[in-house]
């Protein structure tokens, strides 16, 4: 779409993440802890019960960045995938199938099986290289299995530009018992980034996620160092644009009445200063339209989830997926 402001024209993408809530098939894979995601375990996944998880999760992922870029995103992150076959299940339904979607997947060694993973639309991005990056962390001894993060480079309309896609540790045991694994995710993060820095000092760089972690927490304003103002930018920090989100009181899941922004980007200054040529960031979003929100009840505001307190609802997810608009100056002759 070309979006004209200021007399200027703006071609315009959109990049979303979505925590999707356990998309398992609903088959029984003797090599992770997917038992309950079966038609015979506790969740009583049934095919029909997948198809439904499909058919919403399609969907909302259609819609995203329909008002103002008229059409799906070109980047998609995601996590809590099980593997490809749901993926390509995913892509394959009749609201994402005439996107012409790619996908860039591997499998983690996560316990649970659940993974996390980059869809592209391919009239708008050519993959260059992609890897995971697996995250150590031990405890007594014993490594904790979790997520790799994945990185993806290419070109986006022609322009070089990196994707990391996270899903970090949870809170399990208590925020604060469990925060060093967050933070071992950022320190992984941070790596990550200076080595693309030292390829360019100008890299083109989103970090996208479910990081368990607020934008305030340690993991991010420590190790991360992002900021919540772009004027505060020094040459190669990252922007995080929901801290201010967060602070007006937006979040992305809910837990006791209270609100969490663990679906969160960051961007490198690039992506940020009007010093740079090409596409800049536009906007950032919380995508939540009524029909992903729970409408009554104990939980009326909150995520539309898969399964709740009383068990299998036909939901979208327990996190709202998150947005941002990049755009850039359409050169007329």
């Amino acid at each position: 779409m070309v979006y004209c402001q200021n007399m200027k024209d703006y071609q315009i993408e959109t990049v979303a993440f979505y925590n999707v809530e356990n998309l398992f098939d609903t088959v029984d894979d003797t090599l992770t802890f997917d038992d309950d995601r079966t038609a015979l375990g506790k969740d009583r996944w049934t095919e029909d019960r997948y198809a439904q998880k499909i058919e919403n999760i399609a969907k909302v992922l259609s819609e995203i960045g329909i008002d103002e870029a008229s059409k799906a995103p070109l980047i998609i992150g995601l996590c809590e995938i099980e593997n490809r076959l749901v993926l390509e299940d995913l892509i394959s339904h009749h609201y994402l199938q005439e996107k012409n979607y790619g996908i860039i997947h591997f499998d983690s060694p996560d316990e649970r099986g659940i993974d996390v993973a980059l869809l592209y639309r391919k009239e708008g991005f050519i993959p260059l290289n992609s890897r995971p990056r697996k995250l150590m962390i031990y405890e007594q001894d014993k490594r904790d299995y979790t997520r790799d993060q994945l990185v993806v480079s290419g070109l986006m309309h022609g322009e070089e530009i990196h994707f990391i896609v996270n899903h970090w540790p949870s809170r399990s045991g208590g925020e604060a018992k469990s925060s060093y694994k967050r933070e071992k995710a950022a320190q992984l993060n941070k790596r990550i980034i200076d080595s693309l820095y030292r390829e360019n000092p100008n890299a083109r760089i989103i970090g996208m996620g479910d990081f368990n972690d607020d934008p305030t927490n340690k993991s991010f304003k420590k190790f991360l160092q992002t900021k919540p103002e772009i004027k505060e930018l020094k040459e190669g920090e990252l922007y995080n644009p929901m801290e201010n989100m967060m602070k007006n009181g937006k979040g992305t899941l809910a837990y006791r009445d209270s609100w969490n922004l663990f679906d969160q980007f960051y961007l490198s200054q690039s992506l940020v200063s009007r010093n740079f040529d090409g596409f800049q960031l536009y906007k950032a979003g919380i995508f939540n339209p009524p029909y992903v929100i729970t409408q009554t009840g104990q939980y009326r505001g909150y995520p539309f989830r898969t399964y709740g307190s009383s068990g299998y609802e036909p939901g979208y997810s327990d996190h709202f997926p998150v947005y941002l608009y990049l755009i850039r100056e359409v050169k007329t002759q």
